[in-house]
């Protein structure tokens, strides 16, 4: 797991939902228990479960609450990255191989509904019914907006509020859900608990946005996957969708973006036009405005060092390298 300097405050117990992820995730049949803790062991930030755990810092404090409700939304997001793979025919993340890449189709498909099912085992220990009904919904939506992205692959006249449908559902839900959950659980007012999901929310869209940024800009060390993922796959980004409204070679953008068959060629010349068009710059704009907006809602919190870090962390979603 790659630790951020900004969880500093919660790394220890950070530490303990991915001892208990790794213990939970454990199983008798050796394939399943092979691509799971594979799965875990590519690591990631765990921003999920640290969203929840910081959030709790507001309030009332107990590890051992918030512990199954941090391992329930890491697993439902985990469930999701292995099924995504098998969708996009990703070979690797973060670096390393894929559960598909190394184990098929099936295995991953599997992989991913035993995850689900494990967070729903989490959940149903969770004495708390608004929690367990957050979850459930944020999961169906989560599906819901992976079915827009599927349906929408290689349609070159989305526009900006579809896109904000998709990221919405894809990203910003799950973490909106981790800030909310851990203030609820830890005693927050239905009003603070609204502000710190209205927080996740706005970081959500941020981090998906220089996500798809990223996908154009980063170096492929950095990023752990192929440059160009999205537009090889037909997803239409907001700088894919801003490149649209603002190059000077219109056509031959439409025309290589239409193209379900791109070579590295095309990808890369997609990629030199989306640059030259400024829709990089433009989409970081935006990302400015969603992170002003989460730190907005932030004032409603308790000024106490925890609002410090969750500025801090937002300040840092929008220059992130990967």
């Amino acid at each position: 797991m790659k630790k951020l300097w900004l969880f500093n405050q919660i790394n220890s117990d950070l530490q303990r939902v991915e001892e208990e992820l790794r213990r939970f995730v454990s199983t008798d049949y050796p394939i399943l228990n092979e691509s799971s803790v594979h799965l875990l062991a590519a690591g990631g930030k765990r921003l999920r479960p640290a969203f929840t755990l910081l959030a709790g810092k507001f309030y009332d404090y107990s590890l051992e609450k918030l512990l199954p409700i941090a391992m329930a939304l890491e697993l439902i997001h985990m469930a999701t990255l292995v099924h995504d793979d098998v969708v996009d025919a990703s070979m690797t993340r973060r670096g390393r191989e894929t559960v598909k890449a190394k184990w098929g189709n099936i295995v991953s498909v599997q992989t991913g509904d035993y995850l689900l099912a494990k967070s729903l085992v989490l959940i149903s220990r969770i004495d708390h019914p608004v929690i367990a009904r957050i979850l459930a919904e944020v999961s169906i939506e989560m599906c819901q907006g992976e079915i827009q992205q599927i349906k929408s692959s290689f349609d070159i006249k989305q526009n900006m509020k579809q896109y904000y449908y998709r990221i919405k559902r894809k990203t910003a839900l799950l973490i909106s859900a981790s800030c909310k959950l851990g203030g609820l659980a830890s005693g927050a007012s239905a009003r603070q608990a609204w502000a710190l999901g209205a927080y996740g929310h706005a970081l959500g869209m941020a981090f998906q946005i220089v996500d798809d940024v990223l996908d154009i800009t980063a170096k492929q060390s950095e990023l752990g996957k192929p440059i160009g993922g999205d537009i090889q796959q037909g997803i239409m980004t907001l700088p894919v969708i801003l490149a649209l409204e603002k190059s000077t070679h219109k056509e031959k953008l439409r025309d290589l973006l239409s193209e379900r068959d791109k070579d590295q060629a095309e990808v890369q010349e997609v990629v030199a036009l989306i640059k030259a068009s400024g829709a990089i710059e433009a989409s970081m704009r935006w990302v400015e405005l969603y992170i002003r907006k989460a730190k907005k809602h932030l004032l409603e919190l308790p000024d106490v060092a925890t609002r410090k870090a969750l500025e801090e962390l937002a300040d840092f979603i929008g220059v992130r390298k990967f």
